[in-house]
């Protein structure tokens, strides 16, 4: 089993009859430059931690050989608070990279996600964690071939400011300074900067018309022709880079009346994504295509409600395939299969 092992920090400031006041302070900045290693973005970590309380301790764990590195920071917290900020995990051995995955995509892989902005390589997961997948040129090809990839999450306590601009600029210095300490050699990534900030993926996305969707990255709903453009919205789930996206399109319900998601296209990136498809039939061949992106393999589905308005079962098939095909053309793949 591994170890985390946790070391907590006190620093000590001789101040004459006053020094006991200033200790919780020093002990707050010299824990936030040596957390981590000495990586954290110290403004931005302040920003994150702004609701007043102290930092308490951090903790380190790296264990190169077997790829996998993780750290943490605590407030000081009480019985009935998070004394969470943040912990960071970071695996490169492509086991522990699929077992992460899959814990967050047990089934078909319709798991509550949301994007982060266009040129992060992650994705927002069900459990509100930062999550970045990059390739590891500085690391040995497996067995078959493949380039390892670091995966690296970041997760934030329930009482860090989490919606803010400094929760990706932490989850990108952390990832960086994985990728260094587990020889991964990744480009260097940077936070997408300006106002974007991690949404909640409990929350309902924001949508917009089919007919204001062709600026999108699910534009391809509106060029294919397919649908009635008046009846539909459009939620955008995913980005130019991550390993997994959504286009949830939206109608009404028959029965409620309600705008819900009646047609989901989903996008997942890299070999382990197979087992969404594969495993127990439990998506339709149909409703199913492949293809090989960057060395690895690429799968799309469909999951549609029996009564999407307007849509039978061969506008399904055509619309997965324009989803496909523009997934296809956005990342450079190739051999494209549908499914059935």
């Amino acid at each position: 089993m591994r170890r985390w092992v946790k070391v907590s920090v006190t620093a000590a400031v001789v101040l004459g009859i006053g020094g006991w006041v200033a200790t919780p302070y020093v002990n707050d900045w010299w824990l936030l430059r040596t957390a981590c290693d000495g990586a954290l973005p110290v403004d931005a970590v302040r920003e994150l931690g702004r609701s007043g309380s102290h930092f308490k301790d951090a903790s380190s764990a790296s264990h190169p050989e077997l790829g996998d590195y993780g750290c943490s920071l605590d407030f000081e917290g009480d019985e009935v608070r998070s004394d969470r900020l943040l912990r960071m995990e970071a695996y490169t051995r492509r086991d522990d990279v699929d077992r992460e995955l899959m814990t967050v995509f047990p089934e078909t892989g319709f798991d509550t996600m949301a994007p982060m902005p266009d040129g992060m390589p992650g994705f927002i997961d069900k459990f509100g964690d930062l999550q970045l997948l990059v390739p590891c040129p500085a690391l040995e090809k497996d067995d078959e071939g493949r380039r390892p990839r670091l995966l690296v999450r970041t997760r934030l306590g329930r009482d860090t400011l989490w919606g803010t601009p400094a929760a990706y600029e932490t989850a990108v210095t952390l990832a960086n300074s994985a990728s260094e300490r587990l020889g991964c050699g990744a480009e260097p990534l940077k936070a997408p900067g300006g106002d974007a900030a991690p949404v909640d993926p409990e929350k309902d996305p924001r949508t917009v018309s089919l007919d204001r969707s062709a600026d999108t990255a699910c534009g391809w709903a509106l060029k294919s022709g397919l649908l009635k453009t008046s009846q539909w919205q459009v939620a955008t789930l995913m980005n130019d880079a991550g390993p997994v996206g959504r286009c949830d399109l939206y109608a009404r319900d028959a029965d409620s009346g309600d705008m819900r998601p009646q047609l989901t296209f989903a996008a997942w990136y890299g070999d382990w994504s197979g087992r969404l498809i594969a495993e127990d039939g439990r998506l339709p061949a149909a409703l199913t295509a492949t293809a090989r992106c960057d060395g690895e393999a690429a799968n799309f589905a469909l999951s549609a409600a029996k009564d999407a308005p307007g849509v039978d079962e061969a506008g399904k098939r055509k619309l997965l395939a324009a989803f496909a095909r523009e997934q296809v053309r956005q990342r450079g793949c190739t051999g494209l299969r549908l499914g059935g």
